[in-house]
């Protein structure tokens, strides 16, 4: 299996989330209000963790998700699992952005569940957000690849829809990054810089993730495609001294590829 967890999580619908989470966020404003809101989040995860097992839910803290293709692989901890069911992730933080979400949303694509919640100590009342999963896994694996514009290695293209029929899209990028740049060769890959200058001036040192020795990747997840993204690409490949980017873009059900060639 290309992606493991301990715990076997059981269906929980919209209702039955409201429920569980009326009596689990009880137990997050009691912790506030004893801890105050200038505690770590380590010492709020173990004040909310006894608190939910000594009222008698079944829960468990820091719980691994392993991610694996091929030889890449690796681990995610879940903060809060609350009966099997419920994944709660637990914040310190000025406000809750979009990050916080994208975060808590990858752990639930991973796991093909559709619900969970981030809960933030820091503001002076307990903050939460619920976050729904939109696709299942099923559907998330059901993509095309346009590549009329593509003209770099098969290799790659081959990599990529293999990696995406396993994981699904959806996912983070710095997971699909990490999983491409480890099988295209390792950390030597990922921590490529190159010079970069202006008209024969040098302007330092800018990395690249490569594919070839003169050409390199770069992923997006655009739903729709910012106007001149390309061309900020192009501007960007004329000042190194690479032939070619590669520009990989993972939307749901649609993964373009386009090579950028000076």
């Amino acid at each position: 299996m290309p992606i493991t967890c301990p715990i076997d999580f059981h269906p929980l619908s919209t209702e039955e989330f409201a429920t569980l989470d009326y009596t689990v966020m009880a137990h997050a404003f009691s912790s506030q209000r004893d801890l105050g809101s200038l505690a770590d989040e380590i010492i709020y995860q173990s004040d909310f963790f006894e608190r939910l097992d000594g009222s008698g839910f079944n829960v468990a803290r820091e719980v691994p998700v392993l991610v694996r293709f091929e030889s890449f692989s690796k681990t995610y901890k879940l903060d809060l699992v609350v009966n099997d069911m419920a994944v709660y992730e637990l914040k310190t933080v000025a406000e809750l952005t979009k990050e916080h979400l994208g975060q808590l949303l990858n752990y639930l694509l991973l796991l093909d569940i559709e619900r969970g919640k981030l809960v933030n100590f820091r503001p002076n009342s307990v903050d939460s957000k619920f976050v729904n999963s939109p696709l299942s896994g099923s559907s998330r694996r059901c993509f095309s690849t346009t590549k009329e514009r593509y003209h770099g290695p098969q290799s790659l293209v081959d990599l990529i829809e293999a990696l995406l029929s396993d994981w699904g899209t959806g996912l983070e990028l710095p997971l699909y990054q990490q999983a491409i740049v480890h099988l295209l060769g390792g950390r030597e890959q990922e921590s490529v810089k190159l010079p970069m200058n202006r008209r024969g001036r040098e302007l330092g040192n800018q990395r690249f993730h490569l594919v070839t020795a003169d050409s390199a990747f770069r992923l997006t997840a655009f739903s729709k495609f910012p106007r001149g993204y390309s061309s900020q690409l192009s501007r960007l490949l004329r000042a190194s001294p690479l032939d070619a980017l590669h520009w990989i873009n993972i939307d749901y059900h649609e993964v373009t590829m386009t090579t950028i060639q000076r």
